[in-house]
């Protein structure tokens, strides 16, 4: 975690295996932030999403009590599986941020390690790391200073307002790293990071697009523009040629 420690757990009465995390809140500010935490988890409930079971506080830590997963892959093993399965991956992926987004939560810190694969069939995944998100008020005009460079929307950077298409944007940067095992914006520094992503300095000259298909790249896209308000919605995005193609889906059931 990003200030703990998880360890497995269990229910004695079910015997439920479970995960705790705990974390040393060091100071008002990180216990702040771990209970934002807790308070975005207790109101989120869908199968693409880490599960809180309970919370609590002792003296020097917060003990958050979550979903435990046996076997877990992580999202750049899933890079070498076939296009199919990097599809149906990112579909729940995306069924995850549709969710949030109906909840009117931002996740704000979309990357690869904050993505669980709990099966090799990549068609079972877990967001997880609410830590940074926030709460979509829409009267209310929201920026944020966080998150990490080579993810971040140009909004963020520019520390201009984010919305729902902040976290949109994070999705195609994973797309494009899904598909080619590249991060689209990485320079040698963060400076020259953030510089790629004002400039949306992209293309899909690298030879790993050569196997790639034309509706993927489409899909990425429609993600990866400057102006927010033209992205694809996550509810668009499952709607997307990439991620309804129907003789896929049966051949993955």
């Amino acid at each position: 975690g990003r200030f703990g420690q998880v360890h497995k757990c269990e229910e004695k009465a079910t015997s439920l295996k479970l995960a705790a995390k705990i974390i040393k809140a060091q100071g008002p500010k990180q216990k702040d932030e771990v209970k934002n935490e807790i308070n975005v988890m207790n109101q989120l409930n869908h199968v693409n999403l880490i599960q809180l079971y309970d919370a609590f506080e002792s003296k020097n830590d917060i003990v958050l009590v979550m979903e435990y997963f046996l076997e877990v892959e992580k999202t750049y093993e899933i890079c070498s599986h076939e296009q199919q399965k990097k599809m149906e991956f990112k579909r729940r992926i995306c069924k995850g941020i549709q969710y949030m987004h109906q909840m009117y939560i931002l996740h704000l810190d979309l990357k690869p390690e904050n993505i669980l694969c709990v099966n090799r069939e990549a068609n079972q995944i877990k967001i997880t790391d609410f830590g940074l998100a926030r709460r979509y008020k829409p009267r209310e005009k929201l920026r944020v200073n966080f998150g990490t460079p080579e993810f971040l929307a140009p909004e963020v950077v520019n520390y201009e307002f984010v919305s729902f298409p902040t976290d949109m944007w994070s999705l195609g940067v994973i797309a494009y790293m899904l598909l080619t095992g590249l991060s689209p914006f990485l320079g040698d520094d963060d400076n020259e990071t953030l510089n790629n992503i004002l400039a949306c300095n992209w293309d899909f000259e690298d030879e790993e697009f050569r196997d790639v298909s034309d509706e993927a790249k489409d899909f990425i896209s429609k993600l990866l523009i400057k102006e927010k308000c033209w992205r694809l919605s996550a509810t668009a995005a499952l709607k997307h040629p990439w991620l309804t193609d129907h003789k896929l889906h049966c051949r993955l059931q």
